[in-house]
């Protein structure tokens, strides 16, 4: 039978045009699509980055406002998180966001105890803020589907701090006069200064940082070379590898002989003999180490650190004040800031930490020695004099007045100067003079303006406190 072709011809091209037809469509479909998808990407893509700067600007925020939490009022501090945020006219607006506002309830000042810093030691009794901000972000192509705009928020959180964010060369310069073996009786310490005194360097250890804070563990500290200065003999002292914050310790009055330190860290621990402050005394017992802890979050101090020993925290009861000589200090001021600066570490930042009860008042025999570097007169001027020498090159001075009387100083005539008002004055700002005026022999007009608390653990740790920074942490900290 023949096929007829004209019919299926005629049939078969309507249907070839109802295709084409219908792939139009698809086509048109798919471009929509397309560029919807396109669209959402844009909006999408646009909508992370103004977040992105939300949350630079609220972490900004968050650091401004932790970095006076230190030395101001808890409404100081929520003032710099406003003024730093992304709100219209603050100094960290971001273009583009519509509604920029902060989330009720925020900035928030907060008392943590996880991030190692006692809320009793800042002004508003927190140690910590948050800021919460919340804004809306325009869109272009999803305003077509009815949505304007998207919500975002963003939460930073910042512990409290202040001073220099690098490594620390700690030099603590420690009175070991006769007087430091007097019971300091009150309820803060009982016991006497010299242990009080170790008490609160222990602390310091205990903040400071070894090594690195991502670091399990710091590793095996080997002995390196530190060089030597007036005061202090050529020796090496240990330390890891990278090593953060390295501190020395030095006594006054100075050791008759550098064969003598060892006494002062060896078990049991006995007491090596002074010599006069002009005649070539060792005041260095410790070179800069950083093998008092194993880790940064270590919580307990290696208590086969020489260092620690020295503090009190190993195998003995630590440095003794054997006296022998009055008190004169600015020998050992001197010699502690050649020590820095003979070990200065590239990145870091010297500091010095003066114990004393300020009354410098040795006797010309005491004074006399083989040179005559220093006077027997004015020695109270002279420690202000070296103190601030060392904080005009740049060394951070921070002087603790233990039990400062209102008067002494009996060799200062022309000006007169009390042992409070020397303390007070070799400090290289009214924020690092800390006074316990609660101490045998102290008078409470001796007390610090900055930081009122006498309890010298406590001083000890707003000093450590001090040399942190204000730092971001998690949200979620406690």
């Amino acid at each position: 039978m023949k096929k007829n072709t004209k019919l299926s011809t005629s049939m078969i091209r309507p249907m070839r045009g109802v295709k084409r037809g219908q792939a139009l469509v698809i086509t048109m479909v798919a471009f929509v699509a397309l560029v919807g998808m396109t669209g959402f990407a844009i909006d999408i893509g646009h909508v992370y980055s103004q977040y992105q700067q939300l949350q630079d600007a609220t972490r900004a925020a968050a650091l401004a406002g932790a970095s006076v939490l230190s030395d101001s009022s808890g409404a100081s501090a929520t003032t710099a998180a406003g003024t730093f945020s992304a709100g219209t006219g603050d100094q960290n607006s971001v273009s583009g966001l519509s509604n920029v506002s902060m989330v009720s309830g925020y900035p928030k000042l907060e008392c943590l105890s996880s991030i190692g810093t006692i809320c009793s030691a800042y002004p508003s009794n927190d140690n910590a803020i948050a800021v919460s901000e919340t804004a809306n972000v325009p869109t272009t192509f999803l305003s077509v589907l009815g949505i304007s705009s998207i919500p975002i928020t963003a939460t930073a959180t910042a512990a409290a701090g202040g001073g220099n964010n690098s490594p620390y060369n700690v030099q603590i310069v420690l009175d070991t006069t006769q007087s430091m073996n007097d019971t300091d009786s009150d309820s803060q310490c009982n016991s006497s200064r010299i242990s009080c005194a170790l008490s609160g360097i222990q602390v310091l250890l205990g903040t400071l940082s070894p090594c690195a804070a991502g670091k399990a563990t710091c590793g095996t500290a080997s002995n390196t070379t530190v060089v030597s200065s007036i005061g202090a003999p050529a020796t090496s002292a240990p330390n890891v590898s990278n090593a953060v914050d390295q501190v020395g310790l030095m006594v006054f009055p100075g050791l008759a002989s550098a064969s003598q330190v060892s006494y002062d860290y060896a078990c049991p621990t006995q007491n090596p003999t002074s010599t006069h402050y002009n005649n070539g005394p060792i005041y260095q017992i410790i070179p800069f180490s950083s093998d008092y802890r194993t880790s940064d979050t270590a919580t307990s101090l290696s208590t086969g650190s020489n260092l620690v020993i020295t503090a009190g925290g190993g195998c003995s009861n630590g440095v003794a004040a054997p006296g022998g000589q009055g008190t004169f200090y600015a020998g050992a001021i001197d010699a502690a800031q050649a020590q820095l600066v003979a070990n200065a570490r590239p990145n870091t930042k010297n500091v010095m930490i003066i114990l004393s009860d300020g009354d410098a008042s040795a006797s010309t025999t005491q004074m006399g020695g083989t040179v005559t570097s220093y006077p027997s007169t004015q020695q109270c001027h002279q420690a202000v004099t070296e103190a601030q020498k060392a904080a005009a090159a740049g060394t951070i001075v921070y002087t603790v007045a233990y039990g400062a009387e209102s008067s002494g100083c009996s060799t200062d005539t022309n000006p007169s100067i009390t042992p409070c008002q020397t303390m007070q004055n070799m400090a290289s700002s009214s924020q690092n003079f800390y006074s316990d005026y609660t101490a045998k022999g102290g008078t409470n007009s001796c007390v610090s303006a900055s930081h009122p608390t006498s309890n010298l653990n406590e001083i000890f740790k707003e000093i450590s406190q001090s040399l942190t920074v204000a730092r971001l942490i998690p949200n979620n900290a406690t």
